[in-house]
């Protein structure tokens, strides 16, 4: 039987409340060589609406690896001292220190401040924590490809397995000194398909509206640049034109807007190392309702 655009949206974006729902996911993820591989029609189970999203608030050093990685060790700890979290979010290239925004690191320099994720100690060790506290973690560094070095955003499951690598799509300026990334992936989850976006993605609103599409009611996004009242503005605008929770991380502002262009967390106090706000996904329509089940494709192309 054939369906129409919107019932198949409807049907497919249908998310369970309150009970365990299982779906067939047909995207891709990256793999540990920064590849993409299919997903079989994997089953993936919803487990749960509501969750705990813890996001980093520290400025790193740049150049400073070491420093950095010790950084974030300490405020994990503190993190899992103080209870349990579904999700930890670092700013971007948070382990560098976003080193390529330094006017005197070239191109070919940025190769001494990129990683293996597969093999890096560094890394290793945050996958680590992910294990032992059955907690997802979104992981901001500079990476070492196959083509070249990449802004990305690391992806660990409960288990602590990168499921997923997400490069920076959009660059310009000092991030010309990475190479761009070319896809952008939904990975399933527990609490349902998310997304990830990096910094400046978020001013093109085909990046949020590509991941809706693809499922996603939250995004994660990892940035080190521009923040403030023209953020805010923005953030709000990709979260009420699509329906769904955005997660603005950066060193000096943990930002979470919603699907009705509301503001849930705001903190940009000095303060603190980290702040944890529930979000409840079950609230995001995503692409089973509002703007997205009202558009018109056969008038557009996205």
């Amino acid at each position: 039987m054939m369906l129409d655009r919107r019932k198949f949206l409807t049907i497919a974006g249908a998310m369970g409340i309150g009970s365990a729902l299982t779906l067939t996911n047909d995207q891709v993820l990256g793999n540990s060589k920064g590849k993409s591989v299919p997903l079989q029609s994997k089953k993936i189970t919803i487990e749960k609406s509501k969750i705990s999203v813890a996001q980093i608030k520290v400025y790193p050093e740049k150049r400073a690896i070491a420093t950095n990685h010790r950084k974030l060790m300490d405020v994990l700890k503190n993190v899992e001292q103080a209870g349990k979290v579904d999700v930890v979010v670092t700013p971007e290239g948070f382990l560098d220190g976003y080193v390529s925004t330094e006017k005197t690191i070239t191109k070919a320099d940025m190769n001494d401040y990129a990683i293996d994720p597969p093999t890096s100690e560094y890394t290793l060790a945050a996958s680590a924590w992910a294990k032992r506290n059955n907690t997802w973690l979104i992981y901001g560094c500079s990476r070492k490809g196959e083509t070249g070095i990449f802004n990305t955003a690391l992806i660990y499951n409960r288990s602590g397995v990168l499921i997923g690598m997400y490069d920076k799509l959009h660059l310009q300026g000092h991030d010309h000194k990475y190479t761009p990334g070319r896809h952008l992936n939904v990975y399933p989850s527990d609490f349902g398909p998310f997304g990830v976006m990096i910094c400046a993605d978020r001013r093109w609103p085909e990046t949020a509206r590509t991941l809706t599409l693809k499922g996603a009611r939250v995004i994660f996004n990892p940035t080190y640049g521009m923040h403030g009242e023209l953020n805010l503005c923005m953030m709000r605008t990709r979260s009420y034109e699509n329906g769904i929770y955005i997660i603005f991380t950066h060193p000096g502002q943990s930002l979470i807007t919603g699907p009705k262009g509301n503001v849930v967390c705001n903190y940009q106090d000095k303060e603190g190392t980290y702040v944890v706000t529930e979000i409840d996904l079950s609230k995001a329509p995503a692409n089973t309702g509002g703007h997205i089940a009202n558009r018109r494709p056969d008038v557009y192309k996205l």
